[in-house]
């Protein structure tokens, strides 16, 4: 809790990568000028943890470092729940999904966006979740999260569901920028640039699980901290 009284609250966001061409390329969507938070800024896709992100079955299994470090976090029951909330926030906002066929068999999926999900015929698929950062919103801010930010490469896209962007969504738009152009866009989140060069790090240094994962916070008088995990 900080002095004003704001709770950082558990949130997590979705990078997902395409490595196809000669230089990796970044899903990021703009959000709609009519947002409260961060308007008409190019964001990844993401939010914050719901409780349905606890009970949704899934594919397969975090990567043992990747659950590991997020169970420091928040501990070992919330480390799926992270996870599983960045690929749910990623297809409510993009339609995008990060599954594995559920091959014909019926999934006891929680209502809200995982029904939807669900009834593609998928499980969100942990197996593809990398963990690449974190970050607090400063203190005495409105509005403060505690954001875990995930990524995964695009092959391990299963489906797209249309109709999710448009005037009055949350994304206005949608696009892959060339990692080393986004830094360009004038709408960015200062955050969101800092991550994207860990990220651009992470990628040249061989995108393993276990490169250290930096955090960033602010911790007064200092100002913005990075440690690694």
């Amino acid at each position: 809790m900080t002095p004003n009284g704001v709770r950082a609250r558990p949130a997590a966001t979705l990078i997902l990568i395409d490595r196809t061409g000669r230089e990796p390329k970044v899903l990021m969507g703009r959000r709609n000028p009519a947002n409260k938070f961060m308007p008409d800024k190019f964001v990844f896709p993401g939010g914050q943890l719901d409780p349905e992100d606890r009970l949704m079955p899934a594919a397969g299994v975090l990567a043992d470092p990747v659950e590991q470090r997020l169970a420091r976090i928040r501990g070992r029951s919330n480390a799926r729940a992270i996870a599983m909330a960045g690929i749910r926030e990623t297809f409510e906002e993009t339609g995008i999904l990060l599954g594995s066929s559920a091959e014909g068999e019926a999934i006891d999926a929680p209502d809200g966006g995982w029904s939807e999900f669900a009834a593609q015929g998928q499980l969100p698929n942990l197996e593809a979740i990398h963990f690449v950062g974190r970050a607090i919103t400063p203190p005495r801010m409105p509005r403060r999260f505690d954001t875990i930010f995930l990524a995964a490469e695009a092959d391990h896209i299963t489906g797209n569901v249309d109709g999710t962007i448009g005037p009055d969504k949350e994304l206005v738009e949608l696009a892959w920028f060339p990692v080393s152009e986004v830094h360009r866009l004038s709408d960015l989140a200062a955050i969101t640039g800092v991550i994207l060069r860990e990220l651009q790090n992470r990628l040249a240094a061989g995108f393993s699980h276990t490169l250290p994962v930096p955090w960033y916070r602010v911790q007064h008088p200092k100002g913005w901290q990075r440690v690694e995990m």
